[in-house]
């Protein structure tokens, strides 16, 4: 796996594993944007690391957002107050 994968984020700060067309991923970044959760983003599209990554943790399914958080877990498609709670906001 690539650095990307195996890196755990910064304290406060999440990965967030998505597409370009996903809809969920989207939503999801916008309101982390607006809410100032810090995040960065990787394209399993571009990354096959990544890609392998997200259906380690997904049961086989490249399923996104696929979110990773400082601690290590791993949450899919999670809703904004479940990345903050995770966080300790």
């Amino acid at each position: 796996m690539s650095d990307a994968t195996t890196t755990l984020p910064p304290a406060g700060t999440v990965t967030m594993y998505s597409t370009t067309w996903c809809g969920y991923c989207s939503r999801l970044k916008s309101q982390m944007r607006s809410a100032g959760v810090a995040f960065a983003e990787i394209n399993i599209e571009q990354d096959p690391a990544a890609a392998a990554y997200v259906e380690h943790v997904n049961g086989g399914n490249q399923t996104v957002p696929t979110l990773v958080f400082p601690d290590g877990s791993a949450a899919t498609n999670p809703s904004l107050a479940e990345v903050t709670r995770r966080l300790g906001g």
